[in-house]
């Protein structure tokens, strides 16, 4: 593998450092660290055609690298070759607030560009908890905690610059808000996790920022009530701004993390957008569900740091949750499925790790039918790993069966891929073949995704 072609355009921006390599071998995901043989930090399209054309030359496998927090090993180098990190393509290079959109380089996080988007009264919704690259978000077509109002990533991208394995550079998309020429490509590369392209630059759909907001948090005695909550209120066509649950072991490892003392039950953490009037019609009508439904009082949050508070709580559950169980080898997972079988999705999930006596907190995104299990083995026993993987199985397993997907917003990377055939059937082999029609080396984020 001879990266003289590679140090001679990029200089000290190419790194062979052992930390360096280190770094981008590891994540947040269960898999043991892979690290690449070399890291590039381009700074612009053309360095990265360049890139690419020079690996290609060798066969060099090439990896795309946002913020490093995705949780199915997406950005992980099973088979070594060069990480790009786009940390120094962070530019937002566009704002058309009369078009409402943004056009941004892929290492931009989005919690930037919302910052840079303050005096314009418009702001960028997709929040997938972490402060990720929405580089990274548009590889993964990441969704989140307000998906369930603004959609995902898939309906909020309208345009890509990419670079191909080869090193062409291709625009996908326009500022138009729709179009019916030719192939839909920017969906293509949005959710290809690296594998098709590398994602240079992004046209992103800008909302306005609302008039009112407010949140809150409301306790049930049971988990199918809290359910039968979220999916009376999707039905009723209350368009909620985010509406979450999590349940009592989550809830307990808040109180742990945060130092709380929140009754340990199942929660629903909720928030509206709109006009005054139409928040507090909303909120009304929601609190009317609620008590058909046996929940409590709502506890509000109405002032921005409140708010902050509470979705600072809901996004660090993760880590709450891990420190659950100190010497746990975290297995996170998630699945999606139709509104209608939520309730039956939540419950054999909870009984299924209930029965396995591994602890296994659940919560999510459930207003758009997301949610996700943080299942903690112990790391010294490969008993309780090995059961924790067939509780993972069973939920992917109970996704198709009811109707839905193996993974709402996590990806597949390294982790689910063994799911694909059972989802897509024959659909998975045309998703190879347009991979050997783009990459027909291969070297682009091998052993992800496809067959």
């Amino acid at each position: 593998m001879d990266f003289a072609p590679l140090r001679a355009l990029l200089g000290a921006r190419l790194s062979t450092g052992p930390s360096d390599l280190a770094l981008h071998g590891q994540s947040e995901a269960h898999f043991p660290p892979m690290p690449p043989d070399a890291v590039a930090y381009p700074e612009t399209t053309a360095e990265v055609s360049d890139i690419l054309r020079m690996c290609a030359a060798q066969g060099i496998a090439v990896i795309g690298w946002g913020t490093g927090t995705s949780l199915e090993g997406h950005a992980l180098a099973p088979k070594g070759g060069l990480c790009v990190d786009f940390a120094r393509m962070n530019r937002v290079l566009h704002v058309a607030p009369e078009d409402m959109l943004a056009r941004v380089q892929p290492g931009v996080t989005r919690m930037a560009l919302n910052a840079e988007l303050r005096a314009t009264g418009l702001f960028f919704p997709v929040d997938p908890g972490a402060d990720a690259s929405l580089g990274g978000m548009a590889a993964t077509r990441a969704s989140g905690t307000t998906a369930v109002r603004y959609g995902t990533m898939r309906a909020n991208v309208l345009a890509l610059e990419v670079v191909l394995a080869d090193g062409r550079i291709i625009r996908t998309g326009t500022n138009a808000p729709k179009s019916s020429t030719g192939y839909d490509l920017t969906a293509l590369f949005v959710g290809s996790e690296g594998t098709l392209g590398l994602i240079t630059e992004l046209t992103l759909r800008l909302h306005g920022q609302p008039e009112a907001v407010t949140a809150a948090i409301c306790a049930f005695d049971d988990m199918r009530a809290a359910v039968e909550a979220v999916i009376t209120t999707i039905q009723s066509g209350i368009p909620m701004a985010r509406i979450e649950f999590v349940d009592g072991a989550t809830v307990r490892a808040f109180n742990a993390h945060a130092g709380l003392d929140m009754a340990p039950c199942p929660h629903l953490m909720v928030e509206f957008h709109g006009s005054a009037a139409g928040v507090r019609e909303q909120a009304q009508r929601f609190g009317e569900i609620v008590a058909e439904c046996g929940g409590g009082a709502f506890h509000w949050a109405e002032t921005p740091e409140a708010r902050a508070k509470l979705w600072k709580l809901r996004h660090n559950g993760y880590y709450a949750a891990r420190a659950l169980v100190p010497h746990a080898a975290p297995l996170t997972t998630d699945i999606c499925v139709p509104i209608s079988r939520l309730a039956e999705a939540v419950e054999e999930t909870a009984a299924d790790i209930a029965a396995s006596g591994i602890p296994g907190p659940i919560l999510g995104h459930v207003g758009d039918g997301n949610f996700h299990a943080l299942l903690l083995p112990d790391k010294d026993s490969p008993a309780q790993i090995a059961t924790a993987h067939a509780l993972a199985a069973r939920m992917a397993a109970r996704a198709l069966r009811l109707g839905g997907t193996v993974s709402g917003e996590h990806g597949l990377g390294l982790g689910k891929r063994k799911y694909m055939q059972a989802e897509h059937g024959a659909a998975w082999e045309v998703m190879g073949a347009l991979k050997a029609a783009l990459d027909p080396a291969g070297i682009l984020n091998p052993g992800k995704l496809l067959p």
